[in-house]
């Protein structure tokens, strides 16, 4: 069946310019080997199964993503059983199905919020995200609606003060415009499995193993994907399965040591499950950077 949840993770935010998914209709542009495409598609869903419905495909990449619906809908993952090894994941899997996990087969698209999520809230992230494709990405063939990712060649070409005005402070920027050329190299990891993309990633300079992590967890829809960095993460895991309110990524991936190789299908499913970690004292500040 749909995994509703699976399906919306592709997307950065309901404001994502390149990737929507409402009321049963999904729509992505990207860019592809074959060069910029867009695809829509109405989801049928039948009892006992699930199929695409009736699908547009527009420009050159249409065809290309087209062949990957399957995985960018979560429907060609197939979830292994997950043996419980802690109470909060035992009761988590009575409520809810083991989470199916979407591919977009696109890691050039996926890199770029990934890095502007570096040290910032995920709203202001998403925000900058939305500007930077309204920016710098062409509109959607045959979508116009929605808009593509930037190029590599349009972020080399672009400024730290035309970044700076999207709110994209110096180092990020710089990391943007760095990874930019190696633009055609990132999209072909896509080739690579999972673990092998993450380890070529982060062999750039300012992609650590977070922004690793959470790249590969969408391109390649990585089960094994855990955030060691995240603010958040480590929290909820050392809260959910140690009932402890903080923790560290050395306790968290002590704590889910016994799921390795579906780590990532875990983290989902205390999320699903509503699990948070308590909060104490005021949330993280936002700054906007292009007032500065």
């Amino acid at each position: 069946m749909w995994d509703a949840l699976a399906v919306a993770a592709v997307a950065n935010g309901r404001g994502d310019p390149t990737t929507r998914w409402a009321s049963g209709v999904f729509e992505r542009a990207t860019l592809t080997p074959e060069g910029p495409g867009a695809v829509r598609v109405r989801v049928a869903a039948h009892p006992g199964t699930a199929s695409p419905g009736r699908v547009e495909r527009h420009g050159p990449g249409g065809d290309w993503l087209v062949a990957r619906l399957p995985a960018m809908l979560a429907l060609s993952d197939d979830p292994p059983t997950l043996l419980a090894r802690h109470e909060a994941v035992a009761v988590a899997l009575r409520r809810h199905r083991v989470p199916r996990i979407a591919a977009t087969h696109t890691p050039w698209h996926e890199l770029l919020p990934a890095i502007l999520g570096q040290r910032i809230t995920a709203r202001q992230a998403r925000a900058q995200w939305r500007a930077l494709c309204l920016r710098l990405g062409e509109p959607a063939p045959g979508l116009p609606h929605l808009r593509l990712p930037p190029t590599p060649e349009a972020l080399r070409a672009t400024t730290s003060w035309d970044l700076h005005a999207l709110g994209i402070e110096r180092q990020r920027g710089d990391t943007l415009r760095r990874v930019a050329a190696h633009g055609p190299r990132i999209a072909r990891l896509a080739a690579h499995d999972a673990a092998e993309a993450r380890e070529w990633l982060t062999r750039l300079r300012g992609v650590g193993p977070w922004t690793a992590a959470v790249t590969v967890a969408v391109s390649h829809g990585d089960p094994d994907a855990v955030p060691v960095g995240d603010w958040h993460a480590k929290h909820v895991v050392a809260w959910a399965l140690a009932g402890r309110p903080r923790g560290t990524d050395e306790e968290m991936l002590e704590l889910l040591a016994p799921y390795a190789g579906q780590r990532r299908r875990v983290l989902d499913l205390l999320g699903r499950d509503g699990w948070a970690a308590p909060r104490f004292g005021p949330g993280r500040r936002l700054i906007d950077v292009a007032r500065l």
